[in-house]
């Protein structure tokens, strides 16, 4: 068996040996002690207990660097994806072949730089469309092809900036937009924020839902403050999930979910579930388990348990000692809580205390919904990661990259490429020593460089050189969505037109000449200068 010890106190297998037969986790389970708090027994528990070295199912084919991924082959850089093949630097990636730089599309091929699209083909730069073909900067779009610069179209092709043009003036004047220019690809962008500032938008995005609130819903039922969340019924505080009922404050429950509450990474037959991270397959009745699949049921504060009843902190019990011990736990954990460097205390019913993670604060991400300084971080009591010593020298600075793909050789292969986010190194006065610094919080890796099936990809799609780490390319896809909060707004459709004026109404609303009356939850905060019309009205435009 293979242990690896980095800087990191903890033991960490690779994934063969940790899903093989030859360790059992119970070898590391011990007694309850009630002289200490539960919380820091369990520490302790996950201080011996092997951690898997990423989170990757067995079944996947060239999928070296990945995390949090399943069903896949030749993937590099993706996370929290699964059932993809030749995907690359992507988030929440699903069912999809061909996709590099994208955050949330699924059930495609051939995406380039989108952000929650699904069943399309050949999209780039796209936002919120979906079954759309062989286009570009589409916001909000279905069932469009051949479209360009447009938005809150509906089953239309050859329209460029919303207006209609015949397939032959389309493609004549698509073939005068030179897309591997960097230089053209910014003001296209630019011009591509215009353009969806200047568009409606509905105060939820999603449909078919009753009695909901929050963001990204589909076909949900009374789920409140939730997002990115389908096929639930009766939640609250869900983030990240589908066919997910009768749960409270999860992120990632996936299919199926039932009665979990304050937990992460549930799934794939969940059923009460409690303060835990990671079960799956199976799994029933655990509370501050860590990593417990498959067919895990009935096991309080457990660390890689597999296919086991009843135990405690790794240790066996049978089914009488074990319903004796938990009612006793539990007391034990109220009248000797756990009380962290902030003096906050943690009883039963509250979830792991964040001092005691194994990762920092910005290694998590937390940092990308909730972003927060390195001093906000340590005021809060979380711990932070400073950047690691680097140990490569940059070959080719940010303003040498050849502004034209067609300007771009094979040697780029070989080029350490500084990040444009990354500033020069400086020299630190007060140690007299040189450090590295950038001017984002977005965990740039300050260099990057360039994989062959990348070059090969933005050579066919005829795609300029990214200027930015994957990282923080990741973060820019990001400010692209709403955060995860609500705020409580009134319909900006007033008559004949939007607020602002910048939008003029296509159709008769029912509220007439009058400002609509409706009121309603969003994630659009009161102050963003974005047309948020009510459901109503965003329908007579958008239909």
């Amino acid at each position: 068996m293979l242990s690896i010890y980095f800087s990191s106190p903890f033991t960490v297998y690779c994934n063969d040996c940790f899903y093989s037969d030859g360790w059992d986790p119970r070898a590391y389970g011990q007694e309850y002690d009630f002289s200490k708090p539960f919380f820091q027994q369990l520490y302790e528990l996950g201080l011996r207990a092997p951690k898997l070295t990423l989170q990757k199912s067995q079944d996947l084919v060239n999928c070296d660097y990945v995390n949090h991924v399943a069903g896949s082959r030749n993937c590099y850089l993706i996370f929290a994806s699964v059932n993809n093949e030749n995907c690359f630097y992507s988030n929440y990636v699903n069912y999809s072949k061909e996709v590099f730089d994208s955050l949330r599309v699924w059930s495609g091929e051939v995406y380039y730089e989108c952000t929650d699209c699904n069943n399309s083909y050949n999209l780039r730069f796209s936002e919120q469309s979906h079954t759309c073909i062989d286009s570009l900067f589409l916001y909000n779009c279905r069932g469009c092809s051949s479209c360009f610069l447009s938005s809150n179209l509906v089953k239309r092709s050859y329209c460029i900036r919303n207006k209609q043009y015949t397939k032959e003036e389309y493609h004549r004047i698509l073939n005068t937009v030179d897309t591997g220019d960097k230089n053209i690809v910014e003001n296209l962008k630019k011009e591509f924020e215009i353009l969806k500032k200047s568009s409606p938008r509905r105060s939820l995005e999603g449909f078919d839902n009753d009695g909901s609130s929050g963001n990204y819903l589909k076909h949900t039922k009374n789920c409140r403050n939730c997002f990115d969340l389908s096929e639930a019924e009766n939640c609250r505080n869900v983030e990240h999930g589908s066919k997910v009922k009768d749960s409270m404050d999860i992120y990632g429950a996936y299919p199926t979910t039932e009665l979990c509450y304050e937990s992460v990474a549930m799934g794939s037959q969940s059923y009460h579930c409690l303060f835990s991270y990671l079960g799956w397959d199976g799994v029933s009745n655990l509370s501050y388990c860590i990593n417990a699949f498959p067919s895990c049921q009935d096991c309080f504060g457990c660390i890689q348990i597999r296919n086991k009843s009843y135990c405690i902190l790794n240790k066996q019990y049978t089914k009488e000692e074990y319903e004796k011990m938990v009612p006793r736990i539990i007391e034990h954990m109220n009248q000797m809580p756990y009380v962290d460097t902030k003096g906050r205390v943690y009883r039963y019913g509250e979830f792991f205390p964040p001092e005691l993670s194994p990762f920092s604060y910005n290694e998590t991400i937390a940092q990308e919904y909730f972003p927060l300084s390195k001093e906000e971080a340590l005021a809060k009591g979380y711990s932070w990661k400073d950047p690691e010593p680097r140990n490569y020298e940059i070959t080719l600075k940010t303003e040498a990259i050849p502004d034209h793909i067609t300007g771009v050789t094979d040697s780029i292969l070989n080029e350490i490429i500084q990040c444009a986010h990354y500033y020069d190194i400086r020299v630190n006065p007060r140690f007299d020593q040189r450090e590295s610094a950038s001017t984002c919080n977005e965990q740039c890796t300050t260099a990057f460089r360039i994989i062959p099936q990348e070059l090969e990809f933005y050579r066919k799609m005829n795609l300029p050189l990214p200027r930015l780490c994957p990282n923080c390319r990741h973060y820019q896809r990001i400010k692209q969505r709403n955060p995860l909060k609500l705020w409580q707004r009134k319909c900006t459709c007033a008559g004949a037109q939007s607020e602002n004026g910048i939008y003029k109404n296509t159709a008769a609303h029912r509220h007439g000449q009058n400002h609509c009356p409706e009121e309603f939850e969003t994630s659009y905060a009161p102050e963003r200068m974005e047309i948020v019309y009510c459901e109503a009205c965003y329908q007579s435009e958008v239909v």
